[in-house]
Formats: C-alpha cells, structure tokens, sequence
C-alpha cells in the first residue's frame, strides 16, 4: 500500500524539527487544493502518513513547512524579515503504490530536500 510520509531536520541545532507546521496540498489545473495541516512530532515527523491507500493518488503535490516560526522561536537573534519563512516542495507521484518519503533538512539560510525510503 502506497503512502507518502515526511519529516523535518533542524541543521542549525542539530535536532528533529519538532512543533512545525505543515500543509499539504494537491496541485490540479495548476490550482492547489488544500489537503491537510499537521504538526511534527518530538521526532520531527509526523505521527502516521499525510496519505495513504486510496487517499494517495498519483499527481503533483506541494508541502509547506513553515520554519520560519520554529527558527524564531529557537534563534531570537535572527534579522527580520526572515530569509526563509515557509519552505515550498513541489513533487510529482507516478506511481502511488509506492513509499513517497519527502523530507526537509533545514536552517534558518537553506534547505534541501531528497526522495528517502
């Protein structure tokens, strides 16, 4: 059964990412249509899949971490405005059978991302 799963790594701390907030959305007709909000864990992931069975289906998605709250709150001393406030991964579901695992590594300055199993 195919399901799509995330979490959230804190680089500048060296910790999981935990109490961000993320939405998810599916992207139709270049419209996005909002899906879910969830919250990390002490883990930095989420408790269970955004998705799964037959509520994953194949398509283009988009999830936002808004970090930039988290990084405040850790970091007091960052400039306004925030140089990365909510992250945006945009990625496409070929085949929903599959493990989508779409995880964010971050800091307050960058991010990258990486299809994980």
């Amino acid at each position: 059964m195919g399901r799509l799963t995330t979490h959230v790594l804190d680089t500048a701390n060296g910790i999981p990412g935990q109490g961000i907030r993320i939405h998810l959305y599916k992207v139709i007709d270049n419209q996005r249509q909002h899906l879910l909000e969830k919250l990390t864990n002490a883990d930095g992931r989420c408790d269970g899949p955004l998705l799964e069975g037959d509520a994953f289906a194949p398509g283009v998605y988009e999830l936002d971490f808004l970090i930039g709250d988290y990084f405040a709150a850790r970091l007091p001393a960052l400039a306004e405005p925030r140089f990365l406030d909510v992250v945006t991964l945009r990625f496409g579901v070929a085949d929903a059978s599959q493990h989508f695992h779409v995880p964010l590594v971050a800091s307050p300055w960058s991010y990258s991302t990486y299809r994980g199993s």
